[in-house]
């Protein structure tokens, strides 16, 4: 079944409608098709207004959709000839991220993105979306490897953050996220990365740090979640409304914060309704900046990263 999320119920009630009346017997072909299309046309212009006004707190419920696409989603509606690649050469591989080769139209590339589960048996195998230090030593490896034979990195973001756990702790947690940032601020080739649904904190910059950032328009990009926000702030986690909007992690904010480059439009009512019109967006966003992209000598590349990512923010001395 469905997820339903609170503010949709008008949504829902109407498709509802719509349901019965087609299964409703006794009316004639124009009659029906009449009502038929007056439904739809109300139903419309509901979820439109609905998805016109989300909250930055909507917003969150929206980009943690179990339905949403997740990066497998989007290998297989993108990409063609992926072949998954696993394991750091340390210690294991980590489920919740999955990388491996793949082809954009014709052209390899690498691609790298966590993934969640769709029920309780997959979110445990996944770890809910959040990556072990090993995960992270896996990506940096790949990072290397698509620099050694030049192939363009496509990173989708989705986590609530890095796993913080004692095992994940005592096994370097910290140093593989920065060892991650280096080796990504490092490497010649285009790197073009995804917000796809929650990025949070240093677990989804581990991953993100591309020469171009898109954004889905209901994802949030934020340095901590809202309730975690509220728990330091307020001690309390019920104020993560408040915090929602305090933390401007929304994909509007942060385009006008220059956080991110681009914002890619979802399917009205949100991605997790439609998942090959999501792709064709994202694929669009890709292959446009990536064509940008190639026309960049390596050292130009290496230089447009480092620039971008070292104006970022407000300084005042």
């Amino acid at each position: 079944m469905a997820t339903v999320l609170d503010f949709e119920a008008p949504i829902v009630e109407i498709e509802a409608q719509l349901d019965e009346l087609r299964n409703l017997p006794g009316l004639n072909g124009d009659q029906m098709n009449k009502e038929i299309a007056s439904l739809e046309d109300k139903l419309a212009k509901v979820r439109a207004n609905i998805y016109k006004r989300l909250t930055p707190q909507q917003k969150v419920m929206v980009a943690r959709h179990p339905d949403r696409p997740y990066t497998l989603d989007y290998i297989q509606n993108i990409f063609t000839d992926f072949t998954e690649l696993h394991g750091d050469r340390q210690f294991r591989d980590d489920p919740a991220l999955i990388c491996g080769m793949a082809k954009l139209n014709g052209e390899p590339v690498m691609v790298i993105g966590h993934q969640k589960g769709r029920n309780t048996k997959e979110n445990i195998h996944r770890n809910f979306g959040m990556v072990n230090p090993e995960g992270y030593r896996k990506s940096q490896r790949l990072f290397e490897m698509a620099d050694r034979f030049k192939r363009p990195v496509i990173t989708f973001v989705d986590t609530p953050g890095a796993y913080p756990g004692i095992g994940a702790e005592e096994r370097g947690q910290a140093e593989a996220i920065a060892k991650s940032l280096m080796v990504m601020a490092e490497i010649k080739v285009p790197m073009i990365t995804v917000i796809a649904g929650e990025g949070g904190s240093g677990g989804a910059l581990a991953i993100a740090m591309g020469n171009r950032v898109g954004m889905l328009e209901h994802s949030v990009y934020a340095v901590i979640s809202p309730e975690g926000c509220a728990s330091i702030l307020w001690k309390d986690a019920s104020y993560a409304g408040r915090a929602a909007e305090a933390l401007k992690l929304t994909s509007k904010d942060l385009k006008e914060l220059n956080i991110i480059d681009e914002i890619i439009e979802e399917p009205m009512g949100g991605a997790h309704r439609n998942h090959p019109a999501t792709a064709v967006k994202v694929k669009d966003f890709i292959v446009r900046n990536l064509e940008e992209l190639k026309k960049m000598t390596p050292e130009q590349l290496f230089e447009d990263r480092y620039q971008k990512f070292r104006n970022m923010g407000v300084f005042a001395e």
